[in-house]
Protein backbone atom coordinates (compact mmCIF):
# COMPACT_ATOMS: atom_id res chain seq x y z
CA UNK A 1 0.00 0.00 0.00
CA UNK A 2 1.34 3.40 -0.88
CA UNK A 3 1.35 5.66 1.88
CA UNK A 4 0.03 9.49 0.45
CA UNK A 5 2.07 11.97 2.50
CA UNK A 6 -0.48 14.79 1.30
CA UNK A 7 1.02 18.10 3.67
CA UNK A 8 3.96 17.71 1.73
CA UNK A 9 2.13 17.36 -1.67
CA UNK A 10 0.55 20.62 -0.66
CA UNK A 11 3.74 22.35 0.46
CA UNK A 12 5.10 21.56 -2.80
CA UNK A 13 1.84 23.09 -4.76
CA UNK A 14 2.40 26.09 -2.38
CA UNK A 15 5.84 26.58 -3.14
CA UNK A 16 5.40 26.25 -6.83
CA UNK A 17 2.54 28.76 -6.70
CA UNK A 18 4.67 31.39 -5.36
CA UNK A 19 7.10 30.68 -7.35
CA UNK A 20 5.26 31.39 -10.46
CA UNK A 21 3.49 34.77 -9.06
CA UNK A 22 6.54 35.95 -8.15
CA UNK A 23 8.72 35.17 -11.02
CA UNK A 24 5.56 37.12 -13.15
CA UNK A 25 5.42 40.05 -10.59
CA UNK A 26 9.66 40.06 -10.76
CA UNK A 27 10.08 39.70 -14.37
CA UNK A 28 7.30 41.91 -15.03
CA UNK A 29 9.61 44.84 -12.71
CA UNK A 30 12.48 43.95 -14.10
CA UNK A 31 11.67 44.73 -18.16
CA UNK A 32 9.80 47.83 -16.69
CA UNK A 33 6.17 46.93 -17.01
CA UNK A 34 5.02 46.89 -13.63
CA UNK A 35 5.74 50.81 -12.56
CA UNK A 36 5.05 53.93 -14.58
CA UNK A 37 9.24 54.12 -15.57
CA UNK A 38 10.80 57.37 -15.71
CA UNK A 39 9.97 58.70 -19.28
CA UNK A 40 7.28 56.17 -19.84
CA UNK A 41 4.08 58.01 -18.12
CA UNK A 42 0.68 57.95 -19.21
CA UNK A 43 -0.10 60.85 -20.76
CA UNK A 44 -3.28 61.29 -18.26
CA UNK A 45 -0.63 61.08 -15.05
CA UNK A 46 2.44 63.02 -16.87
CA UNK A 47 -0.32 65.75 -17.15
CA UNK A 48 -1.64 65.70 -13.75
CA UNK A 49 -0.87 68.05 -10.91
CA UNK A 50 0.60 66.85 -7.13
CA UNK A 51 -2.18 67.46 -5.84
CA UNK A 52 -4.65 66.30 -8.42
CA UNK A 53 -3.11 62.70 -8.88
CA UNK A 54 -4.56 59.65 -7.33
CA UNK A 55 -3.22 57.84 -4.67
CA UNK A 56 -2.17 54.85 -7.36
CA UNK A 57 -0.85 57.26 -10.17
CA UNK A 58 1.69 58.88 -7.31
CA UNK A 59 2.84 55.28 -5.98
CA UNK A 60 3.27 54.03 -9.07
CA UNK A 61 5.39 56.72 -10.37
CA UNK A 62 7.45 57.09 -7.06
CA UNK A 63 7.90 53.41 -6.85
CA UNK A 64 8.94 53.44 -10.96
CA UNK A 65 11.45 56.72 -10.75
CA UNK A 66 14.45 54.36 -10.01
CA UNK A 67 14.75 51.69 -12.48
CA UNK A 68 17.68 50.41 -10.14
CA UNK A 69 15.56 49.99 -7.06
CA UNK A 70 12.50 48.24 -8.93
CA UNK A 71 15.34 45.69 -10.56
CA UNK A 72 16.79 45.35 -6.68
CA UNK A 73 13.03 44.52 -5.60
CA UNK A 74 12.70 42.15 -8.38
CA UNK A 75 15.94 40.24 -8.49
CA UNK A 76 15.15 39.63 -4.80
CA UNK A 77 11.96 38.19 -5.67
CA UNK A 78 13.39 35.87 -8.30
CA UNK A 79 16.09 34.34 -5.55
CA UNK A 80 13.95 34.37 -2.97
CA UNK A 81 11.33 32.15 -5.29
CA UNK A 82 13.62 30.37 -6.98
CA UNK A 83 15.04 29.12 -3.26
CA UNK A 84 11.65 27.69 -2.78
CA UNK A 85 12.09 25.07 -5.70
CA UNK A 86 14.81 22.63 -3.19
CA UNK A 87 14.06 21.67 -0.20
CA UNK A 88 17.39 22.58 1.37
CA UNK A 89 16.87 26.09 0.32
CA UNK A 90 12.90 26.67 0.68
CA UNK A 91 13.23 28.32 4.14
CA UNK A 92 16.02 30.63 3.11
CA UNK A 93 13.65 31.84 0.05
CA UNK A 94 10.41 31.98 2.66
CA UNK A 95 12.93 34.28 4.95
CA UNK A 96 13.46 36.66 1.83
CA UNK A 97 10.16 36.77 0.59
CA UNK A 98 8.00 37.51 4.17
CA UNK A 99 9.75 40.99 4.28
CA UNK A 100 9.44 41.60 0.81
CA UNK A 101 5.80 40.54 0.77
CA UNK A 102 4.76 42.74 4.32
CA UNK A 103 6.65 45.41 2.35
CA UNK A 104 4.03 44.92 -0.74
CA UNK A 105 0.80 44.43 1.53
CA UNK A 106 1.45 47.62 3.80
CA UNK A 107 2.43 49.78 0.65
CA UNK A 108 -0.91 48.47 -0.70
CA UNK A 109 -2.83 49.42 2.07
CA UNK A 110 -1.19 52.49 2.36
CA UNK A 111 -1.12 53.92 -1.13
CA UNK A 112 -3.14 52.00 -3.35
CA UNK A 113 -6.65 51.60 -3.71
CA UNK A 114 -6.55 48.71 -6.25
CA UNK A 115 -7.62 45.55 -4.40
CA UNK A 116 -6.90 42.22 -6.46
CA UNK A 117 -3.00 43.18 -5.84
CA UNK A 118 -3.29 43.44 -2.21
CA UNK A 119 -5.69 40.53 -2.84
CA UNK A 120 -2.80 38.51 -4.52
CA UNK A 121 0.08 39.89 -2.12
CA UNK A 122 -2.13 38.58 1.24
CA UNK A 123 -2.68 35.56 -0.58
CA UNK A 124 1.27 34.47 -1.42
CA UNK A 125 1.92 35.90 1.87
CA UNK A 126 -0.61 33.31 3.44
CA UNK A 127 1.25 30.60 1.59
CA UNK A 128 4.79 31.60 2.73
CA UNK A 129 3.02 31.23 6.56
CA UNK A 130 1.63 28.02 5.72
CA UNK A 131 5.31 26.76 4.30
CA UNK A 132 6.67 28.18 7.25
CA UNK A 133 3.87 26.23 9.26
CA UNK A 134 4.89 22.70 7.67
CA UNK A 135 8.35 23.43 8.50
CA UNK A 136 7.50 24.41 12.04
CA UNK A 137 9.93 21.63 13.74
CA UNK A 138 12.87 22.48 11.78
CA UNK A 139 12.55 26.38 12.37
CA UNK A 140 12.23 25.46 16.36
CA UNK A 141 15.37 23.36 15.93
CA UNK A 142 16.76 26.16 14.43
CA UNK A 143 15.89 28.56 17.14
CA UNK A 144 16.95 26.36 19.88
CA UNK A 145 20.39 25.71 18.44
CA UNK A 146 20.36 29.61 17.94
CA UNK A 147 19.41 30.41 22.22
CA UNK A 148 21.45 27.63 23.20
CA UNK A 149 24.51 28.70 21.66
CA UNK A 150 27.62 29.73 24.36
CA UNK A 151 26.69 32.59 25.60
CA UNK A 152 28.42 34.69 28.49
CA UNK A 153 27.43 33.27 31.18
CA UNK A 154 30.17 30.84 31.78
CA UNK A 155 32.96 34.03 30.89
CA UNK A 156 34.54 35.23 33.63
CA UNK A 157 32.98 38.83 35.67
CA UNK A 158 36.51 41.23 34.28
CA UNK A 159 36.51 39.34 30.52
CA UNK A 160 32.61 40.51 30.98
CA UNK A 161 33.05 43.93 31.72
CA UNK A 162 36.38 44.12 29.05
CA UNK A 163 33.73 42.90 26.43
CA UNK A 164 30.83 45.09 27.42
CA UNK A 165 33.54 47.87 27.43
CA UNK A 166 34.99 47.56 23.93
CA UNK A 167 31.50 47.42 22.50
CA UNK A 168 30.03 50.60 24.01
CA UNK A 169 33.60 51.84 22.39
CA UNK A 170 32.85 50.44 18.75
CA UNK A 171 29.33 51.96 18.81
CA UNK A 172 30.44 55.06 19.34
CA UNK A 173 32.82 55.14 17.12
CA UNK A 174 30.17 53.73 14.70
CA UNK A 175 28.11 56.24 15.43
CA UNK A 176 30.30 59.15 15.66
CA UNK A 177 31.80 58.32 11.86
CA UNK A 178 27.77 58.26 10.92
CA UNK A 179 27.50 61.36 12.29
CA UNK A 180 30.74 63.19 10.90
CA UNK A 181 29.64 61.08 7.47
CA UNK A 182 26.23 63.29 7.48
CA UNK A 183 27.13 66.04 8.50
CA UNK A 184 29.95 66.19 5.50
CA UNK A 185 27.74 65.51 3.35
CA UNK A 186 24.95 67.65 4.42
CA UNK A 187 27.68 70.62 4.42
CA UNK A 188 28.79 69.64 1.00
CA UNK A 189 25.65 69.36 -0.33
CA UNK A 190 24.64 73.04 1.29
CA UNK A 191 27.78 74.66 -0.34
CA UNK A 192 27.04 72.87 -3.82
CA UNK A 193 23.06 74.35 -3.77
CA UNK A 194 24.31 77.91 -2.88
Amino acid sequence: MIKIDFKNIFEIVLRQCVFIILNIYALSKIFGRQFYMQGKLPLEVAETTLGDASSFSLAWTFMGHSYFYVLFVGITQLIGAWFLLWNKTKLLGVLILIPIMINIIIFDIIFLDVYPALANAIIVFSMLLLIIIFNMEILIEIFQVLINSPTTSNVPIKRRFLIIGITIIVISLIFAFDSFLEHWFGVSKEKITE
